[in-house]
């Protein structure tokens, strides 16, 4: 294996192992009790196959997703992928990266958010993050042979020591009822870390890496494809180990009401419970370590493919000037709060998640069956009108059916794509 593909493959899995990334197997492990396997199967289905699926798609397609895009409708390509953007970029995933950074390692310390500690935090971390971004050139060496080793080493070390703490701990009885509903509720955890959404973006980065050392096509799908397992394996090893944490970490049923009554995050408390059982007040500041990395990965990442694909549609304005401005716009909201950041967030995700898998679907369909851009069109504007309608509450998308899923949109994706293959080929016929 090429050195070049090892080092964007650790340095996709830094981006992508996100600070939310960290929270969720431990929750979904306690929460799954004798159920755990099932659970954390379905949470990797969907929180490393499918941004891994995402990664790859991007890869065929000559221009990546854009290009493809372009083909259903240029001004549907430019506006999905700028609202995309924005939404994984300024205006929420890299201002909740800061700001989740801060509730977790400052303040442990401190008892108590304060504005003026936030203020400074924000300020040192948002200065990092911009510092790297200017050099996009270097963010795969920077991030892959650096801060990945780093960040592996403190989840490793945390991982071994609550092995030797945990493994004679009795489990939690499920809260679901069957395996086949805790493998549902894993796969709508996988669901909420929003990467597939974010592997249009990430998708970038890495193909833009390889292309300095390739230009041959099938190189570039194969490296990409390396480098996505790599990310994967990295993945899919950090999360299972995280899940068998909150898996084995013996909470009493009070204290779990008793955060849920708080509207305390249960992932955020099981590792600091952990961090400080195996280290001590030093586990705190390991912990602290670990959110970070996390967090300081995600956001250089975003920071730079949100900056260059902004800088390849408005060419007359310069890359460095859309990460200088797009840092100050998430160090602005990031001051806001994390509570603030989320809620304001999470209805414009809720709309372009569901295009987002409909269109990774679709390409991955389309490389082994030809797809008229009819069928594209009425599959992407069905799945569209219902996600807007469903975050706006209207009454009859409550009856439709994987309503209780989020996934009410997946029938109108497959009957559009139906709908217009079939109208496709009736025209020809004509």
């Amino acid at each position: 294996m090429k050195k070049n593909t090892l080092i964007i493959g650790f340095m996709l899995f830094a981006i992508f192992f996100g600070a939310g990334n960290l929270i969720f197997p431990p929750k979904l492990g306690l929460e799954s009790g004798d159920h755990f396997w099932t659970a954390i199967i379905g949470f990797v289905v969907t929180g490393v196959g499918l941004p891994l699926l995402g990664i790859i798609i991007g890869a065929f397609y000559e221009g990546g997703y854009k290009e493809a895009l372009n083909k259903v409708h240029p001004w549907f390509s430019v506006i999905f992928l700028v609202a995309i953007y924005l939404a994984i970029g300024p205006f929420f995933a890299i201002p909740r990266t800061g700001a989740t950074a801060y509730e977790m390692a400052v303040i442990p310390f401190i008892g108590e958010s304060t504005t003026t500690s936030l203020l400074i935090f924000t300020l040192i971390y948002f200065g990092i993050t911009l510092w790297i971004s200017l050099n996009p050139s270097k963010v795969v060496d920077r991030i892959g042979s650096i801060l990945t080793p780093v960040l592996l080493i403190a989840i490793i070390a945390l991982v071994v020591k609550a092995y030797f703490l945990l493994s004679n701990n009795e489990l939690m009885v499920s809260t679901t009822s069957a395996e086949q509903n805790s493998f549902v509720q894993g796969i709508l955890e996988g669901y909420l870390t929003m990467d597939a959404l974010a592997s249009l973006a990430f998708s970038v980065i890495v193909l833009n890496a390889i292309k300095v050392k390739t230009s041959n096509q099938t190189k570039l799908i194969k490296q990409t494809i390396g480098a996505g397992i790599i990310a994967a394996v990295a993945l899919g090893f950090i999360y299972i180990s995280l899940g068998w944490i909150g898996n084995h970490s013996a909470l009493p049923t009070e204290t779990v009401a008793e955060l849920k009554a708080n509207g305390q995050d249960i992932g955020t408390y099981i590792l600091n419970n952990i961090t400080t059982q195996a280290f001590g007040e030093f586990g705190r500041m390991i912990l602290g370590i670990i959110v970070s990395l996390a967090c300081l990965t995600t956001s250089i990442g975003l920071v730079v493919a949100v900056s260059e694909y902004f800088n390849e549609i408005f060419p007359k304005i310069s890359y460095k000037t859309y990460a200088i401005l797009f840092v100050l716009i998430s160090f602005a909201l990031s001051n806001q709060g994390l509570s603030a950041v989320i809620s304001k967030s999470v209805p414009v995700l809720l709309v372009l998640y569901p295009i987002s898998m409909t269109i990774m679907a679709l390409l991955l369909i389309n490389l082994f069956i030809k797809l008229p851009l009819l069928a594209l069109r009425f599959a992407l504007g069905l799945v569209t009108i219902v996600s807007i309608l469903s975050v706006a509450g209207a009454e009859f998308v409550n009856s439709l059916p994987l309503k209780e899923y989020s996934m009410e949109w997946l029938p109108f994706a497959v009957v559009g794509c139906i709908l217009g293959f079939i109208l496709a080929r009736s025209k020809k016929l004509a």
